[in-house]
């Protein structure tokens, strides 16, 4: 029992301090049910036991279930069905000891960590915002297996329990006390273990759990009082609008949490295992595990990124107070880092400041900021119309129009602010890093730095590596992401980069599905099914007609000036087909009064009535070809980017798809889609499109061999 230690003092009290050998937390790995089964044996037959304390020898008390374990899961069946039954039955036992027990928590108890303090007759918590507690499952594509369902619903009440369990949140101490999740709070991680044995001393008696207790009673009621049937009944039209039916975790751990309601606690725990073993071995859980849990932590533990010492930002300048950077320098101020915003009119630079003053506001309105956070934010926001001293600066963010004539231009002029350790950034969605940077006297400090719009809600950057751009920029460029807030996501330099390529895909294949005959009705809905935050029609108003039309004439304009046919955009003749004559009538987007839709004063959209004239095909495409098109189209440009270097790997690729242009959550990204579809299958469902709708789908055999020849690498 290594990884359990065993100390029972002169009281009659055994404190078990977990320690699991060989690795950083406590997880539900191989040896952890057997090592449980073993310590509930010895505690059964204890002589004189008078209460149990658990404790952790980590700096975290428990993570959960091993995720590589549910990776590796293939299938629903028998053996897995034993396995995490195995482990449900040692904390049954553990709630059945004639004795109190006691979680003596001192840092982070999430999932299998939560459900064993739930098993707990009462849990203390170190007074520490790291020590948060929760069940964070769903976000993983899973439910909690061990109980946590049943035992928080019983707990807390259905009502409460659904905003912790189909929420994952992550509690702090206090929050976690005042909804009743815990039971006590100590200011050191000292205190806890004698303030456990405190309390089992003060409650000899308290061993058995509520639900365990004769007259028990839900709290807010069981399954059949009317407030709650109203909540069950609320809670499933909330889900579906939220999932679109797309993510069947939610829908499972609302089905276990009411029918515990109705059922024996022990049949309960049971039904909670079946649902869990049918999520172990879902695609969407597989797909949540790789990008959300192990992408994520690749990005921020600096997988990606250059080695070298950590590099911070001491000032920074924003060039163009325009929508995009006002909210630069926004995200700047929001992380303390003092920044000149600086354009060309001094009221448009106090307009830029003044639109982090009103985003202050709001924060205040909702009880996020106070007084002296909003004075302290706006100070470090200096609105200017010259530059700042001569190498005063350390990062300096460009962010003027889309016109490779001006960003050079600006460029030139504004070079001598840079620091000699600093480094100077283009926020551009499509022009190439590289032929800007011949506007700067150094190549080596220039990169791309591509935020999305609006910047206070998109947080990620895409990080654009020139042709002579140094791999320190780059470390300094991620580093400076990541010191305000930011997901960083390199890429090579290309015309359209990645995002900007991917999101034209989506915009273009409605405009196909338009030509072919597909209502814009359809296509819509088409897109809300898949899973995309929004239609691609209703999109292209949003960020305009015009700007794709400006894109295409200066990428035009650009390969006259090089002398080169860059192909850009070559794919996408239907957005030329359909916005240019929309343009030509006066319809060029939301900002310009109408495009795809028409608006009201009131702020509500329909359809424009003009859009059959585009239709050219008979109508007759099925809804289930129209969600794939739209889905495989930017899932096939991600694979190009990765097959062109532009992007360096998968857990970029599909991070990035999905922060920066909304690929749909549930898959895991564009590249994980591809994988979680089986790469096999996607290609035969690419080829039969191809075939059906053209070339656009045909994807060369040598860049899926490039996905069936590695290991995907977020995992």
């Amino acid at each position: 029992m290594k990884d359990f230690i065993y100390d029972k003092d002169a009281d009659g009290i055994v404190t078990v301090t977990m320690d699991m050998q060989g690795q950083n937390a406590n997880t539900m790995n191989a040896r952890f049910e057997p090592g449980m089964r073993a310590l509930c044996d010895r505690l059964e037959a204890e002589e004189g036991l008078t209460g149990v304390v658990f404790a952790s020898a980590k700096s975290t008390f428990f993570a959960g279930g091993d995720l590589h374990d549910i990776l590796a899961t293939e299938k629903a069946d028998q053996a897995s069905f034993d396995f995490i039954e195995a482990n449900k039955a040692t904390y049954r036992r553990l709630e059945k000891l004639p004795v109190p027990v006691v979680a003596a928590v001192n840092g982070a108890a999430l999932g299998g960590g939560y459900e064993l303090c739930l098993a707990c007759n009462h849990t203390i918590v170190v007074d520490d915002p790291k020590a948060v507690t929760g069940l964070p499952e769903v976000t993983l594509g899973l439910l909690p297996g061990a109980g946590g369902v049943v035992r928080l619903t019983a707990r807390l009440g259905l009502q409460s329990a659904l905003g912790y369990l189909l929420e994952g949140t992550q509690v702090r101490p206090r929050d976690a006390l005042k909804a009743g999740m815990i039971d006590e709070i100590v200011p050191a991680r000292h205190d806890l273990i004698p303030a456990a044995k405190s309390w089992i001393k003060a409650n000899p008696d308290r061993h058995a759990q509520p639900w365990d207790s004769k007259g028990f009673r839900y709290p807010g009621g069981d399954a059949l009082h009317p407030k709650v049937r109203q909540a069950i009944m609320a809670s499933s039209a909330m889900l579906y609008k939220k999932t679109r039916g797309l993510l069947p975790a939610p829908e499972k751990i609302l089905d276990v949490a009411v029918n515990s309601m109705r059922m024996n606690f022990d049949a309960s725990l049971r039904m909670e295992t079946r649902r869990f073993i049918g999520l172990m071995a879902s695609k969407q859980a597989k797909a949540a595990i790789s990008t959300f849990f192990f992408g994520m932590q690749a990005i921020k533990s600096g997988q990606v990124r250059p080695e070298g010492a950590r590099w911070t930002a001491g000032s920074s300048a924003v060039l163009g107070a325009g929508m995009m950077g006002a909210g630069i320098a926004y995200a700047h101020a929001k992380r303390g880092l003092a920044t000149r915003l600086k354009d060309t009119d001094q009221s448009n630079a106090d307009k830029g400041k003044a639109y982090s003053e009103a985003l202050c506001d709001k924060a205040m309105k909702r009880g996020r900021m106070d007084d002296a956070s909003k004075a302290q934010l706006l100070d470090l926001i200096t609105p200017a119309i010259e530059d700042a001293p001569a190498a005063s600066v350390d990062v300096i963010v460009e962010a003027v129009f889309e016109d490779i004539d001006l960003k050079e231009k600006v460029i030139r002029d504004t070079w001598p602010m840079l620091s000699e350790d600093g480094i100077y950034g283009s926020n551009t969605s499509t022009l190439p890093i590289s032929v800007l940077a011949e506007a700067c006297p150094d190549p080596t400090r220039f990169i791309g730095l591509h935020f999305f719009s609006p910047v206070e809600k998109m947080k990620v950057v895409e990080i654009i590596m020139g042709e002579k751009t140094s791999q320190d920029t780059l470390r300094k460029a991620y580093d400076y992401v990541q010191q305000i807030g930011y997901m960083p996501i390199v890429v090579n330099d290309s015309r359209g980069f990645f995002t900007s390529r991917v999101f034209g895909t989506f915009m273009d294949e409605g405009c196909q599905l338009l030509v072919d005959g597909m209502s814009p009705v359809a296509i819509e809905r088409a897109a809300w099914l898949a899973g995309m935050p929004v239609g691609p029609l209703q999109v292209f108003d949003e960020v305009s007609l015009i700007l794709g039309q400006k894109v295409r004439k200066t990428h035009a304009a650009l390969d006259e000036r090089l002398g080169v046919v860059s192909g850009f955009g070559a794919h996408n003749t239907a957005t030329v087909e359909v916005t240019e004559p929309m343009i030509a009538e006066g319809r060029g987007g939301r900002q310009y009064g109408g495009g795809f839709y028409d608006y009201d004063s009131a702020g509500g959209r329909q359809l424009w009535g003009g859009l059959d004239r585009f239709a050219k095909g008979n109508a007759d495409i099925p809804l289930q070809d129209a969600i794939d098109r739209l889905l495989y189209r930017q899932a096939i440009e991600t694979l190009r980017c990765l097959g062109e270097g532009v992007l360096n790997t998968e857990v970029e690729a599909n991070l990035g798809g999905i922060f920066a242009i909304g690929f749909p959550p549930h898959t895991g990204g564009a590249i994980q889609f591809i994988r979680g579809e089986g790469i096999d299958a996607f290609a035969a469902r690419a080829r039969a499109l191809a075939d059906a709708y053209g070339e656009r789908f045909a994807v060369p055999d040598a860049l899926y061999d490039l996905l069936r020849n590695t290991v995907a690498d977020a995992a």
